[in-house]
């Protein structure tokens, strides 16, 4: 496929997603969600486990930050200045996500929740922007870095607002967890890359992706562990998708 044939893809499978969240019925947030089968106690910690858990977050988005800003930065990294931005987006959320999500499980409810993915849904379009900045161009990376930012933000604060108003609607937090888990993959596929190193972008894909199968058998991994949970095992699987993209920093080279 073409470069001008591969953008237009990737606009396109943007559209569709849209068209499809736009027709889809709105999607209520399940109360059962805050129902995590550890609740387990320790030193006065509520739900320890999926507490403490965050802790990756804060880790590798303290690292990613020293990586991308301060004297662990590697000169090859990045070609352009600009080109920074996006990871310091990127590794900042990740960093606020393990406060967020760490507050949020302490008493887990709709309006802790919010606190949660709010850094997440910010984090997510960080690294679509660094994608799109590094396979399509820096300048409409950079550009579209301020509006994926907020329209991850927006989807956070649509979906708390219906839920306060008694209809609550998922439809766009949705869309922003899930397209990029396809684009990014697409991008690296079709288009010639500017660094090397494109395979720890697509194993940080992966892994974020695979995050969301423990998530789902939460209470299936804990009965049969009685150590740790499925929704404990998501925490460290999305830590270790941020390590990726902390290592191709780190390791990578002009293309």
């Amino acid at each position: 496929m073409g470069r001008r044939g591969a953008i237009g893809a990737i606009v396109g499978l943007a559209l569709l997603a849209g068209a499809v969240a736009w027709l889809a019925p709105p999607i209520p947030q399940d109360p059962a969600y805050h129902r995590l089968a550890d609740a387990r106690g320790w030193l006065g910690i509520p739900n320890a486990l999926n507490v403490l858990s965050n802790a990756g977050f804060l880790l590798v988005g303290a690292l990613g930050l020293a990586v991308v800003l301060g004297a662990g930065r590697p000169d090859h990294a990045f070609r352009e200045p600009g080109e920074r931005g996006p990871y310091v987006v990127f590794f900042g959320g990740l960093c606020l996500t393990g406060v967020g999500s760490a507050y949020y499980h302490w008493e887990p409810d709709n309006a802790r929740l919010a606190w949660d993915r709010l850094p997440l849904a910010v984090t997510v379009m960080g690294l679509l922007a660094a994608t799109i900045t590094e396979r399509i161009g820096a300048r409409a990376g950079l550009r579209l870095l301020g509006p994926l930012v907020a329209l991850g933000a927006g989807s956070v604060v649509y979906w708390h607002w219906t839920e306060q108003r008694g209809t609550g609607d998922l439809r766009p937090y949705a869309l922003v967890q899930f397209y990029p888990i396809v684009a990014v993959p697409l991008m690296l596929w079709w288009l010639p890359p500017r660094y090397t190193r494109g395979g720890d972008l697509l194993g940080a894909a992966a892994t974020y992706a695979a995050a969301k199968v423990p998530e789902l058998l939460d209470g299936l991994i804990f009965s049969a562990t009685r150590v740790v949970s499925g929704h404990t095992l998501k925490h460290l699987l999305a830590a270790l998708a941020g390590y990726w993209v902390l290592r191709m920093l780190r390791l990578r080279r002009p293309a």
